[in-house]
């Protein structure tokens, strides 16, 4: 199976199922000398953790990150650094109906298609819990961000119908942190957890968007033509389950706009070039401008209903499916972190390049 490693100058390599041994990954190329806090990296990981949020799946893992290569006291050797999360609230009974059907909108039937193989607890390969390696892997990379003074923050601005107002700017990251849902908007976050309400007690789902924000990234990051900086953006961010869009900057309103609309003017100020507006999101030609990198990313609901569907089974049986087990009503809050994970293995990527 390819498809498991991204990046070309950092790479990382993920392994593991949903409900098997372990999650975990190598990443490959990250330099040495760089303090390595476990307790921050481990904060990053509980960010994605079920048990942080409302109407998530109610599966229990300490997710705990064991380090086995490529650090000594708590610094990077400039060694593939190997990590490892045992998993522990393993049920795969609750897959067993699953090894004979193809639940609707999921992996199950495409994976058998290409592979004549799967696994059917939880999904395998093709879980979100996957993501868990990124999440580690990323939260070392902003690591290493850190010490070029960028930061990267998302937050979600929509869940199903409900959106933060137009006008809306966000005065303060700290605002994120203080939403169940990661929504800096007290009254939209209550319109979400209404909505998130009745949905669960339908048995349906909701999908939402988050938006990504780059800061500090200074200008000549990224590549031309096929290595653009937003297209590698774009490459991770689709990669992630669930997700069905990608748009950065002014995105999809700039269909709407006129040149003179769109068009972002430059000028000096503290001996710095800069944009008086922003709509290319920090990047022009594939390559950073120096403005803030800004980007959307669009996510579906969740596929796995608690109410009844039509599918069919290996034989090509018509039959009803409910689905069993454990699962999200919501998991575009889960997923803040996991975005913010694949920003900063991009960024960290490209600047290895300029070394």
């Amino acid at each position: 199976m390819a498809g498991n490693s991204i990046g070309k100058n950092l790479v990382l390599t993920t392994f593991g199922e949903s409900h098997g041994k372990a999650i975990g990954g190598v990443l490959d190329g990250f330099p040495p000398n760089v303090k390595v806090d476990l307790s921050y990296i481990q904060s990053e990981i509980n960010r994605r953790n079920p048990g942080r949020y409302p109407f998530s799946t109610p599966r229990k893992e300490d997710d705990q990150l064991e380090i086995l290569s490529g650090v000594f006291d708590n610094i990077s050797t400039g060694a593939p650094i190997a990590f490892v999360v045992y998993n522990q609230d393993q049920r795969p009974e609750d897959y067993d109906q699953l090894k004979e059907l193809y639940r609707p909108s999921h992996a199950d039937f495409t994976y058998e298609a290409r592979y004549g193989i799967r696994d059917p607890r939880g999904g395998g390969r093709a879980s979100a819990r996957t993501t868990l390696s990124v999440v580690a892997a990323g939260a070392m990379a902003k690591l290493l961000l850190a010490s070029f003074q960028i930061s990267i923050y998302g937050f979600v601005t929509s869940i199903g119908p409900y959106s933060l107002p137009p006008d809306f700017t966000l005065a303060d990251p700290a605002l994120i942190g203080l939403s169940p849902l990661a929504c800096p908007h007290e009254g939209t976050t209550q319109k979400m957890l209404d909505h998130l309400h009745k949905l669960k007690k339908e048995g349906d789902t909701a999908g939402g968007i988050i938006h990504c924000i780059i800061n500090g990234v200074p200008a000549g990051v990224g590549d031309p033509l096929f290595d653009k900086l937003q297209a590698d953006l774009a490459r991770v961010m689709l990669s992630i389950n669930a997700v069905k869009g990608f748009e950065y900057g002014s995105g999809f309103r700039a269909a709407e706009m006129k040149g003179s609309e769109h068009n972002d003017e430059f000028f000096l100020e503290d001996n710095r070039i800069k944009t008086k507006t922003n709509n290319s999101g920090g990047i022009q030609g594939g390559i950073s401008n120096g403005m803030d990198i800004y980007f959307n990313v669009a996510f579906k609901p969740v596929s796995t209903l608690g109410m009844e569907q039509q599918t069919t089974n290996k034989a090509g049986d018509l039959i009803t499916y409910k689905a069993e087990g454990r699962h999200d009503v919501c998991v575009v809050p889960r997923a803040v972190p996991i975005v913010e994970a694949m920003a900063a293995l991009v960024i960290a990527d490209q600047l290895n390049k300029l070394d």
